[in-house]
Formats: C-alpha cells, sequence, structure tokens
C-alpha cells in the first residue's frame, strides 16, 4: 500500500499503524520522496511570516505547533504524526506549542 504523502494541501493527518515520533515521521518523508531533517524549538517559540520558493513536506514528530498559512493565515493544528505539503510561495508563519514541538521536513 502507498502510504506516501499525497498531492500539496495542508493538514495531513496521521493515517499510519505506527507510532508518530521521529522516526516514523522520517520514513513518511523518505517515502514521499525526499530526505528529511530535524528541527526542534522551545514553548511559545514564534517564526515570522515568510515563504519559499521550494514545496516543503513537513510532518510534526513530538509536541505541537500551529501554523498560520496564506494571505488569510488559515490556523492549522499540528499534532504528533500531523503534517502538510506547502506549495512554493504560500506565506506562513507559526507558533510553537506549550510543550514545544520537533519537526521533520523535506523539500521538492
Amino acid at each position: 500500500m502507498d502510504r506516501s504523502l499525497p498531492a500539496p494541501g495542508i493538514n495531513l493527518p496521521w493515517d499510519r499503524e505506527d507510532v508518530p515520533d521521529a522516526a516514523s515521521a522520517a520514513k513518511r518523508l523518505r517515502d514521499a520522496g525526499v530526505e528529511p531533517h530535524a528541527w526542534s524549538n522551545g514553548p511559545g517559540d514564534r517564526y515570522g511570516v515568510h515563504s519559499h520558493d521550494y514545496t516543503k513536506l513537513l510532518v510534526c514528530a513530538a509536541g505541537s505547533i500551529t501554523f498560520l498559512v496564506g494571505a488569510d493565515a488559515v490556523a492549522v493544528d499540528l499534532q504528533p504524526g500531523d503534517g502538510f505539503i506547502l506549495p512554493p510561495g504560500t506565506p506562513h508563519s507559526a507558533i510553537v506549542g506549550a510543550q514545544g514541538c520537533t519537526c521533520l521536513e523535506g523539500y521538492r
């Protein structure tokens, strides 16, 4: 069964049998054809509005983070295992949850 991440979109819930953690998040991204790297932030950390010139595939492995996506700053809350595909040029910012977060991401 192909469990790679689908076409660009947001809020992709965990739909696998394995428990969400850094290893299983990395496998999900590798299955989608990207080489992941991990990053972590402390509680309440923030990222200002920015965009990228590539497609970003991201999976939350621990904690939580809320991305504010697009011109309307649509809130996308990610818990362990949840992720999204962010098309190139999409403005976004983020606020890390109360327990901090660890995310894995890769690029196309």
